[in-house]
Order: structure tokens, then C-alpha cells, then sequence
């Protein structure tokens, strides 16, 4: 009998070679919060998927970033399983990742995904994928990665773009270096004058400047927790809806903030 959690039409092969499930089909307690995790994400994600489907014969969702590709294996065996056309696709830089999900895709018969090892640039303009995607994911992409994905996206005209941040250094480590310019130049800099206050700081402002750019190309935005700050402190889940209809001062805006913040040296991954 496998655990109370595991939804009937899951594959509890699939679980036991994500290392969620104990080879007699039991839960930890880590486990437990990593399954509520994607759970709560594939709510949020499968009524996207809905969507796709009522606009798409072959609607496609590409997990940039997979890393071990668990959420791309989770949306399979829940959703596309039971369907004759859909795929799903994992971007991943580590070719040894890459290896793994394929071994695995073939061992569960899971016909309609991919995995590439690709950088973000030859992700771009690799012909192994299509022109345009449907559905961008990125869970826990970690600093940079995530905006990688974002880039992604916009090149391929997604439809949707869900995204949960994770460990975002590079905007602190800008504030960390121009701080004492900064606290020369306006009082604004005392919010991340101490060094927990320019992490926390730098991980909310770089999501505030994802947002801005989606929305300066034509996205409407969902900003939210994923689950209870008790299961993850990388709880930020931004969900992006292409309307084609860009915000009108949204780049002013972003352009406006890496002025005033001293991030000037940032415009060319926040502006484009």
C-alpha cells in the first residue's frame, strides 16, 4: 500500500525513482513537503494546460531549468498520460541530468518527452524545438536561471509563463558593492544597509524587475505563494498570461528603479 498522498492514477514507479517514495512506498517527512510543493504547483498549472489544449492540437510546455525534472515528470504522468498528444520538455545544462530523465521518460514509456541539454542561448535557436511554446516553467531555477527562463519565454511567444524564483545573488551583490554610494545618494539605501536586509532586499527587487519586464512585453501578472512559508522560504510563484498588450509605464518604471537603486550595471538582463 503506498502512501494516503500519492494521487490513484499517479505512477509509483515514477515516485520511487524521483527518490519521493521508499521502495516499499512510503513518505518521509522531507519527501512529504517536496510532493505538497508540486502538488500545489500542478494546481495551478493544469487548468494552463486546460487552455492550451482548447487552443492547441499539440499544445507544448517546456520546463526550463529542469535540473531532475520533476515538475516535467509530475505534469506528465497526471495530465498528458492519459492523452494522445501534448509534450513536455526539459531544458537542462547538465548533461548527466539530461541522461537520467531520458533513461527514465523510455523506462515508463513516457513517448511525448524530450530532454535537451542546451544552454539558454542555444535553447533559443536550437531547431530540435519548436518556434513557439505554449507553457514556460521554471521551479526553483536558481539566481540567474530563472531569468534565463524568462528570456526563453519571451523568444518563443509563450502563452503562459509560471515561474517559482530561488536564490537570487546577483541583484544583492550589486546593492552590496555601490552601497556606500548609495547611502550617499538617497536615504532609500538604510532599507539594505545591513547585510540580511540587502539579501532579503536584493531577492524581492529582482522579482519586482521580472515582473516589470514581463509586463513591458505584454504579459499580465499573478504574483502569490506557492505553499505555506512553513514548507519553502522560495515560496514566490509569478504567473504570467500573454495578452500582447504591454503595461504602458512598465519599462519607464523598471528603467526608472535600476536608476534610483544604483543597478544601472543590470539594464542589459532586465531590459530588452
Amino acid at each position: 500500500m503506498t502512501a494516503p498522498e500519492i494521487r490513484p492514477e499517479q505512477s509509483v514507479e515514477l515516485l520511487k525513482a524521483l527518490h519521493i517514495l521508499t521502495r516499499d512506498g512510503k513518505l518521509n517527512q522531507d519527501s512529504r513537503r517536496k510532493l505538497k510543493q508540486v502538488y500545489h504547483l500542478y494546481n495551478f498549472i493544469e487548468p494552463l494546460l486546460e487552455e492550451s489544449f482548447a487552443a492547441s492540437s499539440d499544445p507544448v510546455l517546456v520546463d526550463h531549468g529542469a535540473g531532475k525534472s520533476y515538475l516535467g515528470f509530475i505534469l506528465y504522468d497526471l495530465f498528458l498520460k492519459s492523452r494522445q498528444a501534448g509534450k513536455v520538455i526539459g531544458i537542462e545544462n547538465r548533461a548527466e541530468l539530461v541522461k537520467s530523465s531520458r533513461s527514465l521518460a523510455d523506462k515508463l514509456g513516457f513517448g511525448r518527452m524530450r530532454f535537451y541539454d542546451l544552454s539558454v542561448e542555444a535553447s533559443i535557436t536550437s531547431d530540435a524545438l519548436p518556434a513557439r511554446v505554449d507553457i514556460v516553467t521554471a521551479l526553483h531555477a536558481c539566481n540567474t536561471a530563472t531569468d534565463d527562463a524568462i528570456r526563453f519565454a519571451l523568444h518563443k511567444q509563450a502563452q503562459f509563463i509560471v515561474l517559482v524564483p530561488c536564490c537570487q545573488a546577483e541583484v544583492a551583490a550589486v546593492l552590496r558593492e555601490h552601497k556606500t554610494e548609495s547611502l550617499s545618494r538617497t536615504t532609500l539605501a538604510e532599507i539594505w544597509r545591513h547585510p540580511i536586509h540587502t539579501r532579503e532586499f536584493g531577492s524581492q527587487i529582482t522579482n519586482v524587475l521580472r515582473c516589470l519586464l514581463l509586463e513591458s512585453h505584454g504579459y499580465s501578472l499573478t504574483v502569490t505563494e506557492l505553499v505555506g512559508w512553513e514548507h519553502s522560504m522560495k515560496n514566490e510563484l509569478i504567473i504570467a498570461r500573454r495578452t500582447g498588450t504591454p503595461r504602458g509605464n512598465a519599462r519607464e518604471r523598471l528603467e526608472d528603479i535600476l536608476r534610483q537603486l544604483n543597478l544601472d550595471s543590470l539594464a542589459h538582463r532586465f531590459v530588452y
